[in-house]
């Protein structure tokens, strides 16, 4: 039994039952003199408590938007909250009609304050020990409003974060008499602002309804598989029920005194019986709806909203750029000042972002790398990513990788967390050497420098003393340098058929005619960083692609050099609208003068050699009208595969290799009869057929005929004037190959942890 403390209860009782009276003169007549000095007085203390609410937008599911068919739709949701702000008509009137009947009947003719629930709820205290006080829809609200203002603190540390919310919590839904006063000063004062409608829409829109879930919207669509409009009378009743203790009724775990059934939830369906019990009562339904509908049982349809990049909910595969997405929130200061403040952005300002993202590309992307590449191979660590950007904007447009996307610590084998396109900044990849692709840089410092094409340079040279070389920012280390090419070739060759044939020793030989520091600026200038962080390595063997990049940092360059020299950051985003209209304009692509337009366009012209004749990447040419050039790159043993090309419209980079450790993957079988060496032309050719056909590609930057030069054999010449329309019959077998080791160690992120190749 209960013992009741009657002298401090009766007080209390008497107390609330003085404060009631005053409430009915204040609430429901505020213009009427109030008699008494005793009640004059409470009036006074009443009145002079604050009474200013500030209702801002609720917590809202962020979305993220793509293109698939020239329609947007969504492929990944942020949320601290799922919860969908609906207008009034957008919810089932047996809804509203239920959460009225059962928490306020009196809702629409008391001032804010239910003053016969505060009564009952006196009483109750003088019984039960415990302040209790019967809350109106619109104290409810109210209760709702401050607990939502609390989950949005933030403090210096997530200590004080939390913290502070406990204090705000404390103060917003504490079990006292003073917060008791409070909540019904804001509700009168709530009550005069806003219309019934309003309260009664605001509070739908903000109860909790077990776990993440919140809101009519939310609740409908993850218990249902409805929306709130269209919810039937049961459901709408058993929505009701679960916000009277969502952590107890919620319907998508079955208790074990349920026995686990679709049809239990005893608990959940007695409360929800009580609900259409009181619709009942009160008129807005009749004896028959109330039978059929108790003896409906309670049967959920779950329809998970996936919070995050998985691809589960949507059935998409674009994890990897969502993940770039999110990345490029949270690194953005459009979106807050501090990193805190941007996850509160993603994960509670309801924002739409629509994305750069074409799925049917995507999907192509998809399709041609895992024909070649496969999620696992034993015996090797094996990665493959496609990455697909469009010159002049920076636009993402598509983005995948052999391995499905995950956002678990422990990832199961063919997934991974680790963004194989991106570099750490974005998905924690260390990147991987690019070999012969990284000497576009060196060409572009040639031409740039007054040399040409057309100029002969010695291939016989297989030791090279890094003395010979120039470094005007740093020292270069004494000791030899061996190199090698992938098979033989004449004593001298002009710089155009060496680049189309990727010939070592060739580019050694012409990067003893250059500076390696401004080589090193110049790839810089044209968006090149290492994957890590950090300076370009800038040793001789740096000329043969010994840095680790990252496939989407090449894509920018070489996109750069399809644009007249102007290249572009890599940019996701299009645009961003909060749930109020509110637009933030993300931070926009950059893009900057990397090389003049001379130098750009002759790079391009010799480029496109790459893919005709004798040409590394002849076999990957889909043979169209699509003016187009590329490179490729590998690196000893072919550990690591690249095969980078480019109209003016797309530029499109391929990377297939060891994710971690140095297995040569030069004869290792790959998917379709391919190797690790060969698989690139596979994927290459599938993608240019596809971007040539859906994106084109116009005439390519002019070259600048005094950087061409005179040549002096007519065969190498005419391979150079290739417009891209070969028959790709060449062979491709020109590696390009290093074998120069450059140790180089980073520090990887422990969740998105991803092994190098160490410079071959």
């Amino acid at each position: 039994m209960r013992v009741v403390r009657w002298p401090g209860a009766l007080l209390t009782f008497v107390a609330m039952s003085a404060l009631a009276g005053m409430l009915v003169a204040v609430a429901v007549t505020p213009g009427v003199a109030v008699a008494g000095e005793s009640t004059s007085g409470a009036v006074s203390f009443f009145e002079d408590l604050p009474s200013y609410l500030d209702i801002q937008t609720p917590q809202q599911v962020s979305s993220v938007y793509a293109t698939k068919g020239g329609q947007q739709v969504k492929i990944a949701s942020f949320y601290a909250e799922n919860r969908t702000t609906v207008a009034s008509s957008a919810m089932a009137k047996s809804l509203k009609q239920a959460a009225i009947d059962t928490e306020d009947p009196r809702f629409y003719d008391e001032g804010g304050i239910d003053v016969v629930g505060t009564l009952r709820g006196a009483a109750a205290t003088v019984v039960g020990g415990d302040v209790q006080g019967g809350s109106s829809i619109t104290q409810q609200y109210v209760k709702n409003v401050l607990v939502q203002q609390c989950e949005e603190l933030t403090g210096k540390n997530a200590a004080d974060t939390e913290k502070k919310i406990a204090a705000c919590y404390q103060d917003a839904a504490g079990v006292t008499p003073q917060r008791k006063l409070q909540e019904m000063r804001y509700a009168i004062a709530v009550n005069k602002k806003y219309s019934k409608d309003q309260i009664l829409t605001g509070y739908l829109n903000l109860v909790g309804l077990g776990g993440r879930v919140y809101g009519a919207e939310a609740g409908a669509e993850y218990y249902f598989g409805v929306h709130a409009k269209d919810l039937s009378l049961v459901q709408s009743a058993t929505l009701v029920a679960i916000l009277n203790n969502p952590s107890n009724l919620r319907i998508d775990q079955p208790s074990d005194a349920d026995n686990g059934t679709a049809n239990g939830y005893a608990a959940t369906k007695d409360r929800r019986d009580y609900v259409l019990q009181r619709m009942y009562v009160h008129h807005d339904i009749t004896k028959a709806q109330l039978d059929a509908a108790k003896a409906t049982p309670v049967t959920p349809k779950i329809t998970a909203t996936a919070n995050g990049c998985s691809s589960a909910a949507t059935g998409y595969d674009a994890g990897y750029f969502c993940d770039y997405v999110r990345d490029q929130v949270l690194q953005d200061p459009a979106f807050g000042k501090t990193a805190a403040e941007r996850i509160a952005t993603l994960d509670t300002k309801g924002l739409e972002i629509h994305t750069s993202l074409d799925l049917d590309l995507q999907a192509q992307a998809q399709t041609a790398l895992s024909t070649y590449v496969p999620a696992t191979m034993a015996g090797v660590d094996v990665g493959g990513s496609n990455v697909t950007v469009e010159p002049g904007t920076g636009r993402i447009l598509s983005m995948v990788q052999n391995t499905a996307y995950t956002q678990g610590d422990n990832a199961a084998a063919g997934s991974t967390a680790v963004n194989y396109s991106a570099d750490s900044g974005y998905g924690n990849s260390g990147g991987f050497q690019t070999g012969s692709t990284y000497k576009v840089f060196t060409l572009a410092e040639w031409l740039a420098t007054g040399h040409t094409l057309s100029e002969s340079v010695s291939t016989s040279e297989h030791t090279f003393e890094n003395s010979e070389f120039t470094n005007s920012c740093q020292n270069v280390s004494g000791g030899t340098w061996p190199v090698s090419n992938a098979e033989s070739v004449p004593a001298s060759m002009t710089v155009q058929a060496a680049t189309s044939e990727s010939i070592n020793t060739a580019y050694a030989q012409m990067g003893k005619q250059l500076d390696l520091c401004k080589i090193a600026q110049l790839a810089q200038s044209m968006g090149i960083h290492p994957a890590s962080g950090g300076q370009l390595t800038q040793t001789p063997s740096s000329i043969l692609g010994v840095n680790d990049l990252s496939p989407i940092d090449l894509a920018e360059a070489y996109a750069g050099f399809a644009n007249g020299g102007v290249v572009c950051t890599p940019t996701a985003i299009d645009s961003v609208t909060e749930s109020d209209g509110t637009k933030i304009t993300p931070s926009p692509s950059s893009c900057t003068q990397g090389v003049s337009a001379d130098v750009a366009g002759t790079v391009d012209y010799a480029l496109q050699g790459v893919l005709t004749g004798a040409g590394t990447a002849a076999s990957a040419n889909p043979g169209d009208s699509t003016p187009k050039f590329a490179k490729t790159g590998t690196t000893d043993g072919d550990v690591q595969n690249w095969l980078v090309a480019s109209s003016t419209k797309y530029t499109n980079a391929t990377w297939i290799g060891n994710v971690q450790g140095g297995v040569s993957l030069a004869n290792w079988p790959f998917l379709q009869g391919t190797t690790g060496y060969s698989a690139k032309f596979g994927v290459g050719k599938s993608m240019m057929s596809y971007l040539d056909q859906t994106v084109g590609g116009g005439a390519l930057p002019a070259p600048n005929q005094a950087m061409i030069g005179q040549a002096s054999h007519a065969s190498t010449q005419s391979s150079a004037q290739s417009t891209g329309t070969g028959t790709g019959t060449g062979t491709g077998t020109g590696t390009g190959q290093s074998t120069q080791s450059q140790q180089q160690s980073q520090q990887q992120s422990p969740q998105k942890q991803q092994g190098k190749q160490k410079g071959k």
